[in-house]
C-alpha cells in the first residue's frame, strides 16, 4: 500500500554511495524524489528500481553541479517546485593528498562543488520553504570540517564551510519551521576514496563505516532533532562540550580592547 507522501526530497549526488542510500531510505519513508547526478543511466536504473519497490514518484535530473548552466537548471527546480520539502546536499568530492602534492585547479573544482554549488542550491530552496511555512535541509559535511589535519586541507576547509554555513542557517531560520542538519561522517565505504586518490583497501578497516549504517545513523539523528550528527561519535556529550566551549568564546571574540596578555607589548 502506497504511503501518504511527505513531499518531495531533492538529493544531489544521488546515483551511487551515500546519495543512493538516502534515496532508498527516503522513498521508503514516503517521500517522492528528484535525483540529481551526472550519470543519467545510473539515475534511471535507481529510479526504476525504487519506483517498483516503493511506488513513489521519482524524477531524475542529469546534471554536473560544477557546471554553472547545469547548476542553474537544478536551482530553478528548487525555486519553482512547491512539492519539495527536503533538500539533501550530498554531492561533493574530496582529496587525500597534501597541499604540495595537489593540483590547484582540482582544488578549485572541489571548492566549486563542495561550497559554491551547495550554497546556491540552499539559496534556491530556502525562500520557498519560508513561503510555504516549513522544510528541511540535510547538508553532508565531514569530520574533517572539525579535524582538517586528517586529510587534504582544502577538502577540510570546504567541509568546515558546510558546518559553519549550517550553524548560521540554524540560527537564522530557527523561527521559520525549517530544520537544517549537518551530518559529519568519518571514513565511509564508498567510491569516494578511489576518486580522492586513496583506494579504500588502503584505509584501516577499523575506521571505515558501511555507507548504509552511516545513512541510517544520520537519519536517526534527524529523527532525534539533532542539529549536528556525527554517526560514529560514541558519546553525544562530547559534541555538546565542544559546542559549549565554542559558545563560551563568542561573547569575547570581539571587544574594544586587546586582551591583558597582549598589553605589555603595546607602548
Amino acid at each position: 500500500m502506497t504511503q501518504h507522501s511527505k513531499g518531495t526530497a531533492l538529493i544531489t549526488g544521488a546515483s551511487s554511495g551515500i546519495g543512493a542510500i538516502y534515496a532508498n531510505r527516503l522513498a521508503r519513508r514516503g517521500y517522492d524524489l528528484i535525483l540529481v547526478a551526472r550519470s543519467h543511466a545510473r539515475l534511471d536504473e535507481l529510479a526504476k528500481r525504487l519506483t517498483g519497490e516503493t511506488g513513489r514518484a521519482i524524477e531524475v535530473i542529469a546534471a554536473d553541479l560544477g557546471n554553472r548552466a547545469d547548476l542553474g537548471r537544478v536551482e530553478k527546480v528548487l525555486h519553482d517546485d512547491a512539492s519539495i520539502t527536503l533538500l539533501v546536499n550530498n554531492a561533493g568530492v574530496g582529496a587525500t593528498a597534501p597541499l604540495l602534492a595537489s593540483d590547484v585547479d582540482k582544488m578549485e573544482e572541489m571548492i566549486t562543488l563542495n561550497v559554491n554549488a551547495l550554497t546556491r542550491l540552499t539559496y534556491a530552496a530556502v525562500p520557498g520553504f519560508v513561503e510555504r511555512g516549513g522544510g528541511a535541509i540535510i547538508n553532508i559535511a565531514s569530520i574533517v570540517g572539525i579535524a582538517p589535519e586528517v586529510l587534504n586541507g582544502v577538502y577540510g576547509g570546504s567541509k568546515a564551510f558546510v558546518l559553519a554555513f549550517t550553524l548560521s542557517l540554524q540560527k537564522e531560520l530557527a523561527d521559520r519551521n525549517i530544520r537544517v542538519q549537518a551530518v559529519l561522517p568519518g571514513a565511509t565505504a564508498t567510491d569516494f576514496w578511489g576518486i580522492a586518490g586513496t583506494p579504500l583497501e588502503h584505509v584501516p578497516s577499523e575506521i571505515v563505516m558501511p555507507a548504509e549504517d552511516m545513512v541510517d545513523a544520520a537519519l536517526a539523528g534527524f529523527d532525534f532533532g539533532e542539529r549536528i550528527t556525527i554517526p560514529s561519535l560514541p558519546d553525544a556529550a562530547d559534541w555538546d562540550a565542544y559546542e559549549a566551549a565554542r559558545q563560551k568564546l563568542i561573547p569575547n571574540l570581539s571587544l574594544n580592547v586587546p586582551a591583558t596578555r597582549y598589553r605589555a607589548g603595546i607602548s
